[in-house]
């Protein structure tokens, strides 16, 4: 079981995600300087990620996993799938729903083809690194049911990093508690009681876009490069 470090229970909105990237580089300054790889979840999460790997003098990289959505309700989680085809379900939220076998395949379909080509975009841009023997850290802009998280931790377990810590600006406590077994450590900024949708935490929650994605994705070029 991993360290779970919940800084703080309470629901007030970050000015936008920089914002929420610095404070939660502040509570990894231990990986100050020890090149740890930062991992952003496209779209939002790469936002955060550009963040904490400036601060931390770290080196930024995407994970790709795509929320799989609930029948009739994109923005409620079923599961997840990685970019290796990986399908990870919330039992309980396709037992809510009354998900079907049938319609889990077409949103798997969908969604591969989807992150698919989106890498396709992102790593002509920036190459991936490989993670081994590495400090790894992975973030997003925040967790609901954790589907999407435990795809992308899973998808860096296999490449056998040295440490594997979890970073968030905000996420369901259940959710978070639930990541425990995946990785080495977890820091949340806020867990509340109530979490419905993460966009409720950022005054500025504008959906990112791909062109953003690969600015980010070039600066980081341009600039980490000599790291490894």
């Amino acid at each position: 079981m991993s360290k779970i470090r919940i800084i703080s229970q309470s629901d007030e909105p970050f000015a936008d995600r920089v914002e929420a990237g610095r404070l939660l580089a502040k509570e990894l300054d231990d990986l100050r300087n020890k090149r740890a790889v930062v991992l952003g979840i496209p779209r939002g999460g790469l936002v955060v990620a550009h963040v904490l790997a400036n601060n931390l003098n770290g080196y930024l990289d995407i994970v790709l996993s795509r929320k799989l959505g609930a029948p009739g309700n994109p923005e409620l989680a079923i599961g997840a799938i990685s970019e290796e085809g990986k399908i990870f379900l919330n039992d309980e939220v396709v037992l809510m729903t009354g998900t079907q076998k049938e319609y889990i395949q077409r949103e798997k379909k969908l969604q591969l083809e989807e992150m698919s080509e989106r890498a396709k975009i992102y790593r002509k841009v920036r190459a991936k690194v490989s993670l081994q023997n590495k400090d790894v850290i992975i973030t997003d802009d925040g967790i609901a049911t954790g589907a999407t998280m435990r795809a992308a931790v899973l998808t860096a377990r296999q490449e056998n990093p040295k440490r594997l810590v979890v970073a968030l600006p905000v996420g369901a406590e259940d959710s978070v508690r639930g990541l425990g077994e995946y990785c080495d450590e977890i820091v949340v900024l806020r867990a509340p009681s109530v979490l419905m949708y993460i966009g409720d935490f950022y005054l500025d929650s504008k959906q990112t876009t791909d062109e953003e994605v690969i600015e980010i994705l070039k600066e980081a070029s341009l600039k980490q490069d000599t790291i490894y």
